[in-house]
């Protein structure tokens, strides 16, 4: 089977404020294949544009050159209104901040992606309730962000990107702002619904252990991935 994401020659410049400075030029002919069912992890060192590539791979962001197949699809020559809708089908992001509407409840934050795709007020919230059991929060359906925990706000962020059952799970940082114990538990969620969904992972993490426990961890160097030693 071709993988599920094949990014080649990636090249992302940014103009510099200054007339005679040359641009910031953050990849190079960067290249990256994930074959379906694969966690791989990428690390690397602040400001090395870790964020940067999960963007492009989520189409939130278009590279200055090159090209991302996932599916088969390349998702670079997609209009911004295509791009928006590829991310609510095939794809779940995990930021390292929640951001969780606080104006709402946890359930309703979970069923939020599928009523923008759609899907019936009853069904949404039935597959939500669903997704809250899953994650262990089922007693916290009527809490809204601000009465969660650090770790129970991650819990629901996952739940909603999966909600949606994408085919790509993109995660930057997801344990970043956790203690030691909290974010065990988030990644090892994390690793659980991998293999029940039949997800293929990508996670972007300063976390080692964390990394090395993935299927394949990559570093990327001046612009460049490498496998992580």
């Amino acid at each position: 089977m071709p993988p599920l994401l094949q990014a080649e020659g990636l090249t992302q410049r940014f103009a510099s404020p200054g007339a005679n400075t040359a641009a910031l030029e953050l990849f190079r002919q960067l290249s990256l294949t994930v074959e379906e069912g694969e966690m791989v992890s990428v690390v690397g060192e602040s400001g090395a544009g870790k964020s940067s590539l999960l963007h492009l791979l989520a189409a939130l962001e278009k590279p200055s050159e090159g090209s991302i197949l996932i599916g088969g699809r390349d998702i670079t020559q997609l209009s911004a209104a295509a791009s928006s809708a590829f991310r609510n089908t095939e794809i779940g992001y995990v930021w390292q901040f929640h951001y969780l509407l606080p104006e709402f409840s946890a359930l309703e934050n979970i069923a939020l992606p599928l009523l923008a795709r759609g899907v019936a007020q009853k069904e949404a919230t039935s597959r939500a309730k669903e997704w809250l059991a899953r994650v262990g929060l089922a007693d916290r359906a009527a809490h809204r962000s601000g009465e969660l925990s650090g770790g129970e706000q991650q819990r629901i962020s996952i739940a909603r990107a999966l909600v949606t059952e994408p085919k790509l799970l993109l995660a930057d940082e997801p344990t970043g702002d956790l203690d030691n114990t909290t974010a065990e538990s988030v990644f090892t969620l994390l690793q659980e619904l991998h293999r029940e969904r039949r997800l293929t992972s990508v996670l972007v993490t300063h976390n080692l252990d964390f990394a090395a426990r993935c299927d394949r961890s990559l570093r990327l160097v001046r612009g460049q991935l490498v496998a992580a030693g």
